[in-house]
């Protein structure tokens, strides 16, 4: 299967690396382009074009972390910043609006209340996205 269009939303979370390298290797097959995006979610309290410096430098170091994957990968991606209320909607609009084929999604384990959980994102992206979606899990820790 070829992708020409990739999309890996990336959040700071060590599979972030994981996804933009698996991104770098399913694009190379087709030469296809790579979009990697970080979303910083801006509270209802505040207008969506509010100046927010601590989350803007830290995005831009997540951002900067998957050039470097990517570099590392000999690849060359397109990283884009954005503010919104809510990651999945974002994704979703951003999938469609770059015509992707492909969204690659990294997650850690995550428990709540003892069970493991997807949270709010992933579920809204994967009911959604108007093409593929790749979960890409980190490991479930072991047991003691």
């Amino acid at each position: 299967m070829k992708f020409s269009r990739i999309l890996v939303p990336v959040s700071g979370a060590e599979s972030d690396s994981e996804a933009v390298q698996l991104g770098c290797r399913l694009a190379r097959e087709s030469k296809g382009k790579i979009y990697v995006i970080h979303v910083i979610k801006v509270r209802r309290s505040l207008p969506l074009d509010a100046e927010m410096e601590p989350d803007t430098r830290t995005a831009e170091r997540i951002l900067q972390g998957a050039e470097e994957t990517a570099h590392d990968q000999d690849y060359r991606i397109d990283t884009d910043l954005l503010q919104t209320r809510e990651a999945g909607p974002a994704i979703v609009t951003e999938a469609a609006e770059r015509q992707v084929d492909l969204i690659i999604m990294g997650m850690t384990y995550r428990t709540r209340f003892g069970r493991f959980e997807l949270g709010e994102t992933i579920p809204y992206v994967l009911k959604n996205a108007p093409c593929r979606v790749v979960i890409l899990r980190r490991p479930a820790p072991e047991a003691p």
